[in-house]
């Protein structure tokens, strides 16, 4: 909720009269919303964004830059916050006082967590509740069951929120930890693949939206299923897109197959298309940036339907954790050699096929690889 950063509307002593934004819908308009926000945050409304900074300890331009960075909409000097708020405030105040967090840290901590739950949020809502609350008996009008179901519901979704939240901070402490040094805490060495439908924009001009949402919905479960089983990481969703980081080559192309082989199964699906490069990555508040991301999604919008390319240093890296051979015919020197010494020959997972090098905008020339599953009679075309 931003703020209007001057405070004014105080008098002598401090305080400040309530003064509503006119431009912003008020939620104690209606005492339906005003109950539910009562009973979801705990508390009654008791200071304007003013009061709760003073009460919180810290100055209006810090708790301002706080509030806007938790993405909650301008509401002047309305009185409208509850004690929660100040405790908010006084905690990530705290923390940049005790020296754990510098103020721009604790901004993008306020901005990150924001985000992403409001994103959850709208989805709970649009989703979830939406669907709960249709009117269970003619007559009865979704205001009168919304609050009982909210009221059931709610300690169930916050503690599963919890649950969940410290699982992945485990998962992602693990793999800081593991980190080589502190540069690769930030700029790690990784596989990023894209995956993309094929034709999508077509796809919204032909569909209802209903059958779009559905499709789309689909799509990005069943592609997030397959990221977290096979130990990845996706990082966003973009509708017609995913966006999904492992820390080795060899995950990452099973899990493009897999994405591969699984959508051309189900004929409700459009062809899908997946670029990888392999290298160094920035990540940041759950993101990852740089040269390789770019690279990969360059990959995907240049792949053949229902096709993997990835980029010379992906091909290297599943060459030399063995996982593809350097070259069919070194493949077939290697099992010769392994038979003639009555030893097994090399087994691999992965097949590589070098592709003609041309231009990619923005990255000069690169030599993608057609990455496919290889099987016992050598590598698939």
């Amino acid at each position: 909720m931003t703020v209007d950063d001057t405070g004014s509307g105080a008098d002598g002593d401090g305080r400040v009269d309530p003064e509503p934004d006119p431009d912003s819908a008020d939620p104690g308009d209606d005492p339906l919303a005003l109950r539910l926000e009562g009973l979801i945050l705990g508390a009654e409304r008791r200071y304007t964004p003013f009061q709760a900074a003073r009460s919180a300890g810290v100055s209006m331009e810090l708790a301002s830059r706080f509030w806007r960075a938790m993405g909650f909409a301008d509401i002047g000097q309305a009185k409208a916050l509850t004690e929660a708020d100040v405790l908010a405030l006084r905690r990530l105040a705290g923390l940049v006082e005790a020296g754990l967090l510098s103020e721009a840290m604790a901004v993008q901590v306020a901005r990150s967590t924001g985000q992403t739950t409001a994103r959850l949020a709208e989805w709970q809502i649009d989703s979830f509740l939406e669907g709960l609350t249709e009117p269970p008996e003619p007559g009865m009008t979704r205001t009168e069951v919304t609050y009982p179901i909210v009221e059931l519901l709610l300690p169930e979704l916050q503690e599963f929120l919890v649950y969940v939240w410290r699982r992945q901070l485990a998962a992602s402490a693990g793999r800081v930890v593991q980190a080589g040094d502190d540069e690769e805490m930030v700029d790690r060495r990784l596989a990023v693949g894209f995956a993309d439908l094929v034709g999508f924009t077509r796809l919204t001009r032909r569909m209802e939206e209903e059958e779009l949402g559905e499709l789309v919905e689909a799509f990005e479960t069943t592609s997030a299923d397959l990221v977290a089983a096979r130990g990845g990481r996706l990082v966003k969703t973009l509708g017609d897109e995913v966006l999904y980081a492992a820390d080795d080559a060899g995950t990452a192309a099973e899990i493009a197959l897999r994405l591969i082989e699984t959508m051309a199964h189900d004929e409700t699906m459009p062809e899908l298309r997946v670029g990888i490069a392999f290298g160094t990555v920035t990540t940041r508040m759950g993101d990852v940036f740089g040269t390789t991301v770019n690279l990969a999604s360059r990959l995907t919008s240049i792949a053949p339907k229902d096709a993997v390319l990835v980029d010379s240093a992906f091909a290297e890296e599943l060459i030399r954790t063995g996982d593809a051979p350097a070259s069919e015919a070194a493949a077939a020197e290697e099992a010769a050699a392994a038979e003639k010494e009555g030893e097994e020959p090399p087994v691999y997972r992965f097949a590589l096929q070098p592709m003609w090098q041309r231009p990619v905008r923005g990255l000069g020339v690169v030599e993608p690889w057609l990455l496919t599953r290889r099987g016992d009679g050598g590598g698939e075309s």
